[in-house]
């Protein structure tokens, strides 16, 4: 009986040590990437690519960038960003500061942003504006606005991880 309470005791301790968005997200979020038109090769910074629709697992708390490019079109990069999630706060109440601290450092608390990557191409030739849609294929803004917004941020988190290098010929961005 006392060996029980004990066990049930350490099985409890052990989940207030673990994060409550890590156990409920997990550290990876599946975001999906489309076109319009259908058919554009996407290339993520980190190396994988994949041609609309399609979807890839990403760490939350990574920020990324993918390349679109499609034969007769001008290809366009779109920020990826890590956002922090509304869990947060409420892990902090639930689960305390440990579980804020574990949430915090793996990124389970975030999200990526936009998720779907969705992005209506622009003809070659043509004046117009590549363009951020919703899952529904509505305009948020154009993809270049939507970058500049979350330029700063983005750009930190990539050279944080080694996938951007700042003050370099370009402000290069790519693979390691």
């Amino acid at each position: 009986m006392k060996r029980s309470i004990i066990l049930a005791a350490a099985a409890a301790a052990s989940f207030g040590v673990t994060g409550c968005a890590t156990v409920m997200n997990g550290t990876s979020q599946p975001v999906s990437f489309r076109s319009d038109p259908d058919g554009a090769v996407i290339k993520l910074v980190t190396g994988p690519s994949c041609t609309t629709p399609c979807k890839f697992d990403m760490k939350r708390g990574s920020d990324s960038m993918a390349t679109y490019s499609r034969a007769g079109y001008k290809p366009v990069e779109v920020y990826i960003q890590s956002r922090m999630g509304g869990s947060t706060f409420g892990n902090i109440l639930a689960g305390g500061v440990i579980g804020a601290v574990v949430d915090g450092s793996n990124g389970a608390s975030n999200h990526l942003y936009p998720n779907p990557v969705f992005v209506r191409l622009v003809p070659e030739g043509s004046t117009g504006e590549p363009m951020l849609l919703d899952k529904n294929g509505k305009e948020i803004s154009t993809v270049a606005a939507y970058n500049a917004k979350v330029a700063d941020d983005v750009l930190k988190g990539l050279e944080k991880q080694g996938l951007y290098a700042k003050g370099q010929a370009g402000n290069q961005i790519g693979s390691k």
